[in-house]
């Protein structure tokens, strides 16, 4: 396109385009003459129907050919009406009258122009969008404040199953599953109230009845008066996402089980030895029998013990129970006690006697299970451990009540430009040696129980270590809506 030219077209015309222009306005302007000339009602007031051809031209075809049809229609005006017969003067009124309708004429044709532009614009704007939501991967849905669909773009047909035609003017409650009928509602009542409805997941329903987990946002849509007219709503498939992620947690949980093999050995090494002996004195002293073999049966419990605690791991609960998180946390430590001395590291641990909350026990191993691995890894030449187990309020927002799990290393610590990396998936500070995945885990965990996890470090040298703080609600019913 040529510099300093805008076409409303769009393009750069030929030259055939602009002689039709310019024909078509002074076509115009002889379709007013002889309208004027048909039309006695016209003979009153000439310049109506010549401004009218001007407007037109402009609206069409842009100033240039307006500008031409103002002059021919001022040289007709002066020929035809003001001076019908050649040497007759034209008087200074007349002339005043043909100066202000090409003035009123230019300035029409460029409002009009300018309308032109405007509009020029503000359609390549609505195609851009709408080919951008033609085009887009994401399900985007326009419906009513009643509910009813009003638009519904390929990505959505892609999701959901239905075409637009199948879709468009039905209930939008026939994705929605049978237990989330009130979200609807809900997020239109926040947007009337101006509320703002963030990013969530949720769960909507395909066209043959499969369920789809999304990640779904709704905006509102206003009139001119900024009235609620309806929303739209645009949903990302995260199915494949969120089975990825659970596969990494999988398997994350079962490389933390291999890791408790060594010290699940160590621990079931003494009550089996015991068992030897106590089987073997019991055969000997028939008269001490019922004495070595009520003995035994409390070996045989130490064992179950520990076998119970290392499918903690890898079991998982559907429901979340009441529990004391210290006990669990007690339990953790005790798979790790043979471990912790070996590397000569002290462990101060002090709970109170119940703190109990509503959780998954196997989650919680693995979360603590994580937390005191990284602290013994960060320890290789010996340190202190410190483990608190308190009740305690959240530190911030709804000061939910809850328990508070402290746990604080006297290791190397984590350097600044790594700590707000730590929770991201496949980061390591461990090189070779770590997965990334444990703290992302753990990170996961405790927003499962819709807890936080604070964590404080430095690393110079003589004080260096590393806290991570843990709140967990105890409210049963905030965890139960969380994991479904």
């Amino acid at each position: 396109m040529i510099k300093g030219h805008i076409s409303i077209y769009g393009f750069e015309p030929r030259w055939s385009d602009r002689v039709a222009w310019y024909g078509s306005a002074i076509a115009a302007t002889a379709l007013s003459w002889c309208i004027w000339w048909l039309s006695p009602v016209m003979h009153q007031d000439p310049f109506v129907i010549f401004i009218l051809a001007v407007v037109f031209i402009a609206r069409f075809y842009g100033f240039g050919p307006a500008v031409v049809s103002t002059f021919s229609s001022a040289l007709v005006l002066d020929y035809f009406m003001f001076r019908p017969r050649l040497g007759v003067p034209v008087s200074a009124i007349e002339l005043q009258r043909l100066g202000i309708f090409i003035l009123i004429s230019v300035l029409v044709a460029g409002l009009a122009r300018q309308r032109s532009r405007a509009e020029t614009k503000a359609d390549e704007v609505r195609q851009e969008l709408a080919a951008i939501v033609t085009s887009s991967e994401d399900a985007i849905i326009s419906f009513t404040v009643d509910g009813i669909v009003s638009s519904w773009n390929h990505g959505a047909e892609v999701l959901y199953g239905y075409t637009a035609g199948q879709i468009v003017g039905r209930p939008l409650a026939v994705l929605i599953p049978g237990e989330r009928t009130g979200e609807l509602e809900t997020n239109l009542e926040r947007l009337n109230r101006g509320e703002r409805v963030g990013s969530y997941e949720t769960e909507r329903v395909r066209r043959d009845g499969t369920r789809v987990r999304v990640l779904l946002s709704v905006s509102p849509i206003r009139n001119e008066k900024s009235e609620l007219v309806g929303a739209s709503a645009i949903s990302r498939d995260i199915g494949q996402q969120k089975r990825t992620e659970e596969a990494l947690r999988r398997n994350e949980r079962l490389a933390t089980a291999g890791r408790l093999t060594a010290a699940i050995a160590h621990e079931i090494r003494n009550p089996l030895e015991a068992l030897t002996n106590l089987v073997y004195l019991a055969r000997r002293d028939l008269g001490s029998r019922d004495e070595y073999l009520g003995l035994a049966e409390q070996e045989i419990g130490r064992l179950d013990s520990i076998a119970q605690q290392a499918l903690g791991f890898v079991r998982e609960a559907t429901f979340p129970e009441r529990l004391d998180a210290g006990k669990i946390l007690e339990e953790v430590l005790q798979l790790y006690l043979r471990k912790l001395q070996q590397n000569h590291i002290r462990v101060d641990k002090r709970s109170e006697e119940t703190v109990a909350i509503f959780g998954f026990p196997g989650e919680l191993r693995q979360l603590f299970s994580n937390l005191i691995l990284n602290a013994m890894e960060a320890m290789k030449d010996g340190g202190r451990l410190r483990l608190r187990v308190t009740a305690a309020h959240e530190w911030a927002g709804e000061r939910r009540p809850g328990v508070r799990v402290t746990i604080a290393d006297t290791g190397t610590g984590i350097h600044n430009a790594d700590l707000p990396h730590i929770f991201e998936p496949f980061y390591t500070t461990k090189k070779e040696n770590g997965t990334g995945l444990g703290l992302w885990l753990a990170y996961g965990i405790v927003q499962k129980h819709t807890g936080s996890i604070r964590v404080a470090s430095r690393t110079v040298p003589g004080r260096s270590g590393t806290v991570f703080m843990v709140f967990l609600p105890e409210s049963p019913a905030i965890v139960v809506a969380q994991a479904a």
